[in-house]
């Protein structure tokens, strides 16, 4: 039985955590359906966006604490996976978008920061749980965060407290929080916006936005126009200017997009 299924269509390929009975626990097993879902979506040319979403109330639970405590004398508990499952998310070519329509705990927060766009509903709630089990929120800081100030970070690492979707978006962790009636047009309002963009901008977009900043001012502005002009000067970047000229859309935005 699949613990992540994949769909794709215009463009967008969907992957949905499919594991309600344990809440989309993160199991050594949906981690590695995940990474190859990921992995697929990344390589697929005809794939300019990922939507990332669940099934069931919860979106996910965190880390399989049942799997973990029987697997933590060996070493390899289901954490030592995470790592792969964020870079794979924060690093890939393909804009990701987390749809969170429920619960988000621990490592699922994780995914949700890793995530390009994030939105959820008003009522999902969220909390980093670690300090109350004994643990600390160490992997998924990676992406979380670059996501919070110091002061939010703090106040809600240490205490281990829920809070809502509304809460999640003024911090930074969620792009935006909508009624749940609303969630799917949102997301899907994204994803339009997404596809029509070129895939080697897109990509090389989130490789800027991941980017560390040079030395200098001087030093960042020749590496970002010579930046610029790479791209102007690109088959996409031409073909764009002359979609733009002629009023017709680029030939990298799939059939059926809005």
């Amino acid at each position: 039985m699949s613990l992540v299924r994949s769909e794709t269509a215009r463009g967008v390929a969907t992957l949905t955590l499919d594991s309600p009975p344990n809440r989309n626990a993160l199991s050594t097993a949906l981690i590695e359906e995940l990474l190859a879902a990921l992995a697929a979506a990344d390589a697929d040319d005809a794939v300019r966006a990922i939507v990332l979403t669940h099934t069931g109330p919860v979106f996910s639970s965190g880390a399989d604490l049942k799997e973990t405590a029987a697997a933590i004398g060996s070493g390899k508990p289901p954490i030592t996976r995470l790592g792969d499952v964020l870079a794979a998310i924060w690093e890939g070519r393909k804009p990701v978008v987390a749809r969170v329509a429920g619960p988000a705990r621990a490592g699922g927060l994780g995914l949700i920061a890793a995530a390009d766009i994030a939105v959820c509903s008003t009522d999902a709630t969220f909390a980093f749980t670690e300090v109350r089990i004994g643990v600390v929120p160490a992997v998924i800081s990676t992406t979380v965060l670059p996501r919070l100030s110091s002061r939010d970070a703090a106040e809600l690492y240490l205490t281990g407290a829920t809070f809502d979707g509304p809460r999640a978006e003024r911090i930074g962790l969620v792009t935006a929080a909508v009624p749940a009636e609303q969630l799917d047009e949102a997301v899907a309002g994204y994803v339009a916006a997404l596809v029509r963009g070129a895939p080697g901008a897109l990509a090389g977009t989130k490789e800027l936005l991941r980017s560390r900043r040079a030395d200098t001012f001087g030093d960042e502005i020749r590496a970002m126009t010579a930046l610029s002009v790479s791209y102007f000067g690109s088959p996409e970047g031409r073909e764009g200017m002359l979609a733009f000229r002629e009023k017709r859309d680029p030939n990298w935005v799939p059939d059926g997009a809005a």
